[in-house]
């Protein structure tokens, strides 16, 4: 009887449940696709070495953090909520059984904070062998920093810029060493606004979040240039479409609420999407590689804009002005 039930309910629904299993079949063969490469060397290790990584306390910063760590390297997270970046490290202790897990406070809005943060490592570590710059902000109100900057552009690059050059010498002399920038394939869609970097006249999150993640990539770019011959090597890279907390700001509406729970199982985890700045902080391959940008553990052509050398250095001048360097 029970067998006849099932056979008629086949039989009557057969369209139905081979649409299903079709959309089924079509959404896996999606998210296998959106997870994008994995990076599979896990032989490569980083005993004696001295990873600095910002905002590591969550998303593809802590999963970063836990892999180097499993390579044995030591890790600073550098972090702006020190109770969060403490249970972040507690977590990577007690998954990695590494305890060399350090947490300092880094607040990238505020540049008192940088070199705050920065005259500590200098003073009391011996070597810097890896520094990422993966903290960010993307999409949000109108804010500005501690220093006036418009909150994106401040703390996605200037703060990471004022950073990195302040910790260039460690780095030059722990060399070979790397500085990876996390960017985003929004820089595509950004335009240097020289004339007003702050876009205080007419402010656009968005443009302003893609304009910051450009100012990545031209970073990395003129800062590899300026590294020639040092053993210090760089790279930016997109790290995927990804659920982390980097989209907060995004989903205050509630049509991005919806959307986002509909495709959240289509994008990558966190631990997706740090294999690109695992691959670009630990593979030897790249040793002799500087200044390229990267996505899905893999050397991709970046934007028009991104190319552009002359906007690059003047992106440079004007930063260190701003900052103050």
């Amino acid at each position: 009887m029970a067998s006849t039930k099932i056979q008629s309910f086949i039989s009557n629904h057969r369209i139905a449940l081979i649409t299903t299993a079709g959309v089924g079949v079509t959404l896996l063969c999606v998210r296998r696709y959106a997870a994008g490469v994995r990076y599979t060397n896990t032989t490569t290790r980083l005993d004696g070495k001295h990873v600095i990584i910002t905002g590591a306390n969550t998303g593809i910063g802590k999963e970063t953090a836990i892999d180097l760590a499993n390579r044995g390297a030591k890790v600073t997270l550098a972090c702006r909520d020190m109770k969060r970046a403490q249970d972040a490290a507690d977590d990577i202790k007690q998954i990695t059984g590494n305890q060399n897990i350090i947490v300092k406070k880094l607040n990238l809005a505020s540049l008192k904070s940088v070199r705050s943060f920065a005259e500590d490592i200098n003073k009391n570590e011996k070597r810097i062998d890896v520094l990422i710059n993966n903290a960010g902000i993307m999409r949000c109100p109108y804010w500005k920093t501690d220093d006036g900057f418009e909150m994106q552009f401040g703390v996605n690059h200037l703060g990471h810029f004022l950073l990195t050059n302040l910790l260039l010498d460690k780095l030059k002399i722990s060399a070979p060493s790397r500085v990876v920038t996390v960017s985003s394939l929004a820089h595509e869609r950004g335009k240097m606004n020289f004339d007003d970097l702050n876009q205080e006249k007419n402010y656009d999150k968005g443009s302003a979040y893609s304009q910051s993640k450009l100012a990545n990539v031209l970073f990395s770019s003129e800062l590899a240039k300026k590294l020639q011959g040092t053993g210090v090597t760089t790279y930016s890279l997109h790290p995927g479409v990804i659920n982390t907390e980097l989209s907060r700001h995004v989903t205050q509406s509630m049509g991005w609420r919806m959307l986002l729970s509909v495709i959240k199982y289509l994008i990558k985890t966190p631990n997706e999407g740090a294999q690109t700045t695992i691959y670009c902080a630990v593979d030897e391959s790249l040793s002799e590689e500087t200044g390229k940008y990267y996505s899905d553990c893999a050397k991709k052509t970046p934007s028009k804009e991104a190319l552009n050398d002359e906007n690059a250095k003047r992106l440079w001048k004007l930063s260190a002005k701003m900052v103050d360097l």
